[in-house]
């Protein structure tokens, strides 16, 4: 179905938007339902495509964090330490377990059946769903890191977790007793968000400081000669450079191209493979805080949030965009 009129520029603003922050947005693989979590301190579901709200759930702190584990249900992290399992389709929730300090990301494996939490209380934790609740019989082991986890992301049995002081840990998630590559981050910069490539060769890391690199696991020297940097959210301003935060990346899920999204409002697609930006859209309300395509990667959900960068100040109201995308802005264009 092709309508004549383009949708207008940043995409259909869905109603009943979270009243703070948006913490992460994300898609359904089996639907265009879309889990958003905030610092309102709630977990909606919403329809993307029908632009309704399914559900909605209060938590006891900010929301940081949220991921589904079926069409109707996921799971969610929040600053009140807890680790929760809802269920839209009977409206109820049960805790799975705590960390000691906020719960910064969640992400639910397929591969392993576990749910994997990333806490400020430098901790990674494995739950089994499945057990019975109460922490004891759901915890499945907790694992130390470095530093604070800022960023989780999974690709197969391939975990890859992001900490504070630029710490990178790659784990096989069939043996989680350490790390399979212990990292260091090539960016010189505090990270933001970690992101695995869909075809499970290597990852993106964006950072503080509008930069992305380009990772790979392979550590054989033909692979590593392949990562590299780049550039991006910044502009000059009297001759002098201003940086802002990359603080979301999204795969498309058919391309392997992606998207970043920075607190300067923009959100551009880039073409890793051939290092190139493909697409800028128009200039969003206030901050990228968070980016998912849809599981055909027809749709691109966009929260404009402002991320409290520049500390307390008059801010655009917290938004979410759902864009139809066009094929052009996405798909590599041949050498």
């Amino acid at each position: 179905m092709t309508s004549a009129h383009p949708p207008p520029a940043p995409g259909r603003e869905l109603s009943n938007p979270p009243t703070d922050g948006i913490s992460n947005l994300r898609f359904s693989n089996h639907s265009d339902h879309l889990l958003v979590s905030s610092w309102d301190k709630t977990v909606r579901l919403y329809d993307a495509s029908a632009d309704s709200l399914r559900g909605e759930f209060m938590h006891g702190g900010p929301v940081l964090d949220c991921c589904f584990h079926d069409d109707s249900s996921g799971f969610s992290a929040s600053a009140d330490n807890t680790v929760r399992r809802i269920v839209f389709s009977h409206g109820k929730e049960d805790i799975l377990g705590r960390h000691d300090a906020p719960v910064r990301c969640i992400e639910y494996s397929y591969a392993a059946g576990q749910v994997i939490t990333g806490s400020w209380d430098k901790t990674l934790k494995c739950w089994d769903p499945r057990g019975a609740s109460g922490q004891e019989r759901t915890l499945v082991g907790t694992y130390p890191q470095p530093e604070r986890v800022y960023s989780l992301s999974l690709v197969g049995n391939r975990l890859v977790v992001a900490t504070a002081g630029r710490q990178v840990n790659v784990y096989d998630l069939r043996n989680m007793s350490q790390p399979e590559q212990r990292r260091e981050s090539s960016l010189k910069y505090q990270t933001r968000c970690v992101r695995c490539y869909p075809n499970g060769t290597g990852y993106a890391l964006s950072s503080v400081e509008g930069r992305v690199a380009m990772e790979f696991f392979d550590l054989s020297e033909a692979s590593q000669a392949k990562k590299y940097a780049f550039k991006c959210h910044r502009k000059s301003e009297a001759g002098r450079d201003i940086v802002y935060p990359v603080n979301a990346i999204a795969f498309h899920p058919v391309y392997g191209t992606f998207a970043t999204g920075g607190c300067d409002g923009f959100v551009n697609v880039w073409d890793g493979n051939n290092k190139k930006r493909l697409y800028q859209y128009s200039k969003y309300p206030t901050s990228i805080a968070a980016l998912s395509f849809s599981r055909d990667g027809r749709l691109l959900a966009v929260a404009s949030s402002y991320t409290f960068e520049e500390g307390e100040k008059p801010h655009e109201p917290d938004a979410i965009f759902v864009r139809s995308v066009n094929e052009i802005e996405v798909k590599p264009k041949p050498k």
